[in-house]
C-alpha cells in the first residue's frame, strides 16, 4: 500500500479522547483492529496502537504527541482541527493534547532534566528553554521568585536553531557540566563555566519532545495538567495559571 507523506512536525499518533468510552466490546475491538491496520498502512510513522475510537461514530482519533487528527473508518477522509462538544462547551481535542503533554512530561526522569526546586513544592512546571532566547533568560533571571512562590521549574534544553549550531553546543556544554544548574545560570549570563566531554544525546531527545508537545517558541511552559503556555509568564501570573489548572 502506498504510504502517505506527512510533513515533519505534522505526523500523527493516536490516543483515546477523554470523553470516549473506557472499554470496547469484542466486536468493536475487531473493528478497531481492522481500522488500525488500515490507517497505519496509510501513514509512515503511525503504529496500530496509535489509533483509537473518537466520540463520533465512524471516525477514529489519531495523535502523535500533542498533534491530533481524525480519520474516517474507511481511511478516505482526514480532518485536522478542534473537536468541540457544544453541549458541554468543551474542546475535546485540546483535552486530548493536554493529556498527551502531561503523560510525556511525567515520563521524563528527574535525572534527564535540570531542576530548580523550592523547599516546599506547591506546583511543578516543565520549561523548554533556549540558552540564547531573550525571554528564556528573563524567566531564569527570576528563578528565585518562582521558587519563592513554591514553583518547581524543570528545564528541558531546546536550542531553537537546531543541531550543529552555537546554541546547541552551549546546551551540550551545560549538560556535560558537573553542576548543571550553575552552568545553565552562567550560560544564560554569557559567562564561562567548567564543562567536559560526555554523552549529550539528551539534547536531541529534549528537542524532539519539544516538537511533540507542539511548542511554537521558547520558553514553552507545560503545566502539571498538560496545558501549554507559549511564552514567558511572570511568577505571579504563572501561579495564577497553575492555581486555575489545579483541580
Amino acid at each position: 500500500m502506498k504510504k502517505v507523506f506527512v510533513q515533519p512536525g505534522i505526523a500523527f499518533a493516536a490516543a483515546l479522547l477523554l470523553s470516549a468510552p473506557p472499554l470496547l466490546a469484542d466486536s468493536d475491538s475487531e473493528e478497531l483492529a481492522v481500522v488500525q491496520a488500515k490507517v497505519a498502512g496509510l501513514f509512515s510513522g503511525i503504529q496500530p496502537e496509535n489509533i483509537f475510537r473518537s466520540p463520533i461514530d465512524g471516525w477514529y482519533t489519531v495523535r502523535k504527541g500533542a498533534t491530533v487528527a481524525y480519520i474516517s473508518a474507511d481511511g478516505r477522509y482526514l480532518l485536522q482541527g478542534d473537536l468541540i462538544d457544544l453541549e458541554h462547551q468543551v474542546n475535546l481535542s485540546e483535552n486530548s493534547r493536554n493529556l498527551a503533554r502531561a503523560e510525556m512530561m511525567a515520563s521524563v526522569p528527574e535525572t534527564e532534566m535540570i531542576t530548580f526546586s523550592p523547599q516546599e513544592v506547591k506546583y511543578s512546571v516543565s520549561v523548554f528553554t533556549d540558552i540564547d532566547c531573550t525571554y528564556c533568560r528573563r524567566l531564569h533571571s527570576q528563578i528565585d521568585e518562582y521558587l519563592a512562590q513554591g514553583i518547581e521549574v524543570r528545564y528541558l534544553l531546546y536550542p531553537r536553531s537546531g543541531p550543529a549550531t552555537s546554541s546547541w553546543s552551549k546546551a551540550e556544554q551545560v549538560w556535560c557540566a558537573d553542576n548543571r544548574n550553575e552552568a545553565l545560570t552562567m550560560a544564560k549570563l554569557d559567562q564561562s563555566f567548567q564543562s567536559a566531554s560526555c554523552d549529550a544525546s539528551i539534547i536531541a531527545t529534549h528537542y524532539e519532545m519539544g516538537q511533540n508537545v507542539g511548542l511554537r517558541g521558547t520558553p514553552a511552559i507545560v503545566l502539571q495538567d498538560g496545558t501549554l503556555v507559549s511564552g514567558y509568564l511572570p511568577p505571579l501570573q504563572l501561579v495564577e495559571a497553575l492555581a486555575a489548572a489545579t483541580p
